[in-house]
C-alpha cells in the first residue's frame, strides 16, 4: 500500500508531517536543469534546486541563492552578491563560477539543452561563450545585450540553476540517475527513485534557508500516468494531491472543496511536422486548423473553463502599453467560436480543394500521436471526427510519456497533441522556441524572417519595439499556420483539505516546501 499520512511505529503528529506523498506526473524524461523542459520535471527540479532567484507564491522574483543584486544605470550589467555559506547538499561550498560553468554549460551545443536559447539575452551568446563572470567566489557580474525586463524571472528559471561541475563531468549520463550523484542546492535532495513507480525526496540541512522550510519531512512523489489510478489513489489517501484527474470526472468533482481550477499562462495546440509529405502544405496545415471545432473540445471535454484559442500566445501577457493585453492587441487569426465553425468547415474545405486535395482526395492517413491520457485521448478522437467532415482521416497512436516527448521532439511523427506553458511574464516566452533549430521547435519548422525578428525582439531595450515585432512574429506563424491553437489552459488539480501552504505557480510548477498536514 502507498502510504499518504499513515506510518507504523509513529505517533499521530509526527506521522502528520513526516511524508507527503503527492502525485505531479508520471515517469520524468529528465530532471537535469539544464535538459528538462517539461514543467512535472520542473516541479521535482525546483525542489532539488535553487537559482539566484526564486518565484514566490504570487509568481514574483525574490532573491534566493544571491543575497542581493544592482542593475547597472543602463540596465545592461547585473551584479549578484552570493550569500554567505552556500552549500551544495553534499556539504560542499557554492561558488559563483559554479553559476559562470553551469549557464555556459547550458548553450554547449554538446550539452544539446532545449532552451539553450534563453540565454541568448547575455552578451557573447552567439559567441558560445557568455559574458558572465565571477570575480570573486561571491560575485556574479552578467552582461546583458538589450534591456531584458523578464532577465530576474530567467534567474529563477530551472535552466538557470547551478549544478556541480566535478559530478557532472564525472558522470556525464548518469548523474541525475542516482540519489548518491544526484547532488542540488535547493531545500530537499532526493533520497530514493524506483523508477516508474515512485521518487522520494527529502529535507536537505545543507540548504541556506533550511529552518523556514516547513514542508514535510520526505515528500513522496508517486509516479502515475493513467488518471483513473490517479484518482482512486486520492480517494484512498494514498496521495494528498493529484495532478491529474479523469476528464469524465470533472463534472462531478467540480463543487468539492478538493478541486481547484487555477488560472494558466499556457496553450494547448496541434503540432504539424512541416517536414512530412502533404503536411508541408501551409493551406492543408490551415484547413486542418479551421476544421477544428474548439468550443465543442472546451464544453464538452474540457470542463473547466478553458478558452478556444484564436491564436497561439495566450491570454494574460501584457503588451507595451501596461493596460492591454497582447492578445487583446493582436487579436484572433481566425474566429474559434462555436458559432463560426461551419463557415470555417466551409472555407477548410475550399483551402484543401486549393491545396489539391478536394474533399481530402489524395491525402493519406495520418497518424495523430498524444500521450497517454484519457483527456488526450478524447481530444485526438473528436479531432478525427471534425477532420473527417473536410475528407481528411487520421488514426490515434498512444505513447507513454518518456517516450512520447522523444518521438515528438525527435520529429518522428506527422501530427501530435502538444501544449506550451510559459516559463516568464513576457510573450517573448511562448514566440522564441520556434527559432529555427530551436530543441523546443517540435514543428521541425524554419523561417529565416521570424528568426531575424526573434533576434530583433532579443536584442532592442524599447518595449514599444518589443512588442510590434513579437506581433509581427505571430503573424508569421499564421501566415505558415505552423500549429494548430486549440484552447488557453487552466490548471486543474485535486488538493486534500488536509494540506496547508501549498501553492503552485502560473507556470504550472507545484511548491510543496512549505506544505504542512492538519489533522
Amino acid at each position: 500500500m502507498l502510504f499518504g499520512i499513515v506510518a507504523s511505529g509513529c505517533t499521530t503528529q509526527q506521522t502528520a508531517t513526516s511524508e507527503l506523498a503527492v502525485h505531479v506526473g508520471s515517469e520524468p524524461d529528465i530532471i537535469d536543469p539544464a535538459l528538462n523542459s517539461a514543467v512535472d520535471g520542473a516541479t521535482l527540479i525546483v525542489h532539488a534546486f535553487e537559482g539566484l532567484m526564486t518565484l514566490d507564491k504570487d509568481g514574483v522574483p525574490v532573491e534566493a541563492q544571491a543575497e542581493s543584486y544592482t542593475i547597472s544605470d543602463d540596465g545592461l550589467t547585473y551584479t549578484f552578491k552570493l550569500r554567505d555559506g552556500l552549500k551544495w547538499s553534499d556539504g560542499k561550498e557554492i561558488t559563483a563560477e559554479d553559476f559562470v560553468y553551469s549557464w555556459n554549460r547550458a548553450i554547449d551545443p554538446e550539452t544539446a539543452a532545449d532552451y539553450a536559447y534563453m540565454f541568448e539575452s547575455i552578451a557573447g551568446y552567439e559567441e558560445g561563450k557568455l559574458e558572465v563572470s565571477a570575480p570573486d567566489s561571491k560575485t556574479l557580474v552578467v552582461k546583458l545585450k538589450a534591456i531584458t525586463p523578464y532577465f530576474l524571472e530567467l534567474c529563477a528559471f530551472p535552466t538557470f540553476y547551478p549544478v556541480r561541475k566535478d559530478i557532472v563531468e564525472a558522470n556525464p549520463d548518469t548523474w541525475t540517475l542516482d540519489p548518491k550523484t544526484y547532488i542540488g542546492n535547493g531545500p530537499y535532495m532526493l533520497e530514493e527513485w524506483v523508477h516508474d513507480s515512485h521518487m522520494i525526496y527529502k529535507k536537505n540541512p545543507n540548504y541556506w534557508n533550511a529552518s523556514a522550510i516547513t514542508g514535510p519531512e520526505r515528500i513522496k512523489f508517486l509516479l502515475m500516468d493513467d488518471s483513473n489510478a490517479i484518482l482512486a489513489a486520492f480517494q484512498n489517501e494514498e496521495i494528498l494531491f493529484a495532478d491529474d484527474m479523469p476528464t469524465d470526472e470533472i463534472s462531478a468533482w467540480r463543487d468539492k472543496p478538493e478541486f481547484n481550477i487555477e488560472g494558466q499562462l499556457g496553450t494547448y495546440y496541434i503540432s504539424f511536422n512541416v517536414t512530412k509529405p502533404h503536411l508541408d502544405n501551409p493551406k492543408v496545415r490551415q484547413a486542418l486548423t479551421l476544421a477544428v471545432d474548439r468550443e465543442y473540445i472546451c464544453v464538452n471535454i474540457g470542463q473547466a473553463g478553458q478558452q478556444p484559442a484564436g491564436a497561439y500566445v495566450p491570454t494574460g501577457l501584457t503588451d507595451a502599453d501596461p493596460t492591454k493585453e497582447f492578445r487583446e492587441v493582436g487579436g484572433d487569426y481566425y474566429d474559434p467560436s462555436g458559432a463560426a465553425y461551419e463557415k470555417n468547415l466551409e472555407k477548410a474545405k475550399q483551402l484543401l480543394a486549393e491545396a489539391g486535395y478536394p474533399n481530402g482526395e489524395g491525402l493519406p492517413t495520418f497518424e495523430y500521436l498524444y500521450n497517454e491520457n484519457t483527456g488526450h485521448q478524447m481530444i485526438g478522437e473528436a479531432l478525427q471526427d471534425m477532420w473527417k467532415k473536410i475528407g481528411v482521416n487520421i488514426t490515434l497512436v498512444s505513447q507513454e510519456w518518456n517516450t512520447f516527448l522523444n518521438t515528438r521532439k525527435n520529429g518522428e511523427y506527422e501530427i501530435a497533441r502538444n501544449g506550451w506553458l510559459g516559463d516568464y511574464n513576457d510573450p517573448i516566452t511562448f514566440l522564441d522556441m520556434w527559432i529555427t533549430g530551436s530543441g523546443n521547435n517540435d514543428a521541425q519548422w524554419s523561417n529565416t524572417d521570424y528568426d531575424a525578428i526573434i533576434s530583433k525582439v532579443k536584442s532592442s531595450s524599447d518595449r514599444t519595439e518589443r512588442m510590434s515585432l513579437m506581433h509581427q512574429a505571430e503573424d508569421i506563424i499564421f501566415d505558415e499556420w505552423m500549429l494548430c491553437p486549440i484552447y488557453y489552459y487552466v490548471d486543474i488539480y485535486l488538493k486534500s483539505e488536509k494540506l496547508d501552504g501549498f501553492y503552485a505557480s502560473p507556470l504550472g510548477y507545484k511548491y510543496f516546501m512549505y506544505t504542512t498536514i492538519k489533522e
